[in-house]
């Protein structure tokens, strides 16, 4: 049994792509299997992808670049990365609806809060691009904003990695996983969960708890939904 009944699921782009392709099509379809099963459950589904297999703004050869341009064609690879996700979604006939922070009517709607509820509502697996329409703010950022506006029951987080540890396990191979943490813990110890202004909306509006997992198997979201412990619980 599906333990909320309304979820942000926030992606890396990064897990969307394999070694340096941009698309990893068949790593896009184990997720939309999921993100189809989970709706099939009851549960109420909103997801929020990251650019990072597209766009890695102001790194690299893009430092030298205005942070306003790089971050809008970060905007536009998660766009890109959304309809690729609906496609996925709507061949397993599941409906779906990507829905942007920046207007761009041929491709998908512009966001409401709403419309967005009155989709979820409808059974309807909603996708938000763009992240908050403005530069400067991270798609971690637009999941905090976009879950407390629709009222989510938790945002899952999906990432490269399996969880939250006291320091950075790709550097250090003793770092150790926390599986329980408060929003004060976090920005007091400034643990990479997500970036200091998302953290700081989910404390600041009770957003019920954050997931942390690895992606690397699609399936750990329905397992988590589930009640799997895995990775990191992070609550108020």
């Amino acid at each position: 049994m599906a333990t909320y009944k309304r979820v942000l699921i926030k992606l890396s782009g990064e897990a969307l792509g394999d070694h340096g392709r941009l698309f990893d099509h068949e790593q896009i379809d184990r997720v939309a299997e999921v993100l189809c099963s989970l709706q099939r459950t009851g549960t109420q589904v909103a997801v929020v992808i990251g650019a990072g297999n597209i766009w890695r703004g102001r790194q690299g050869p893009a430092a030298k670049m205005s942070a306003v341009n790089a971050d809008h064609m970060g905007m536009l690879g998660t766009a890109i990365n959304s309809i690729a996700m609906q496609d996925a979604v709507e061949r397993l006939g599941v409906p779906s609806r990507v829905m942007s922070a920046v207007e761009m009517n041929r491709f998908c709607e512009p966001y409401t809060y709403r419309r967005a509820v009155r989709h979820l509502e409808k059974g309807r697996v909603v996708i938000f691009a763009c992240g908050t329409g403005n530069p400067f703010f991270s798609t971690d950022t637009a999941a905090a904003l976009r879950a407390v506006e629709i009222g989510a029951d938790a945002i899952l987080l999906a990432k490269n990695v399996d969880g939250v540890y006291d320091s950075d396990p790709r550097v250090n191979p003793d770092a150790k996983l926390l599986p329980d943490l408060t929003y004060h813990e976090v920005q007091e110890r400034d643990l990479k969960v997500m970036d200091a202004s998302a953290i700081t909306i989910c404390r600041e509006n009770a957003v019920p708890c954050i997931r942390v997992f690895a992606l690397d198997d699609p399936g750990n979201i329905l397992r988590v939904i589930e009640g799997d412990p895995m990775g990191t619980v992070v609550h108020p």
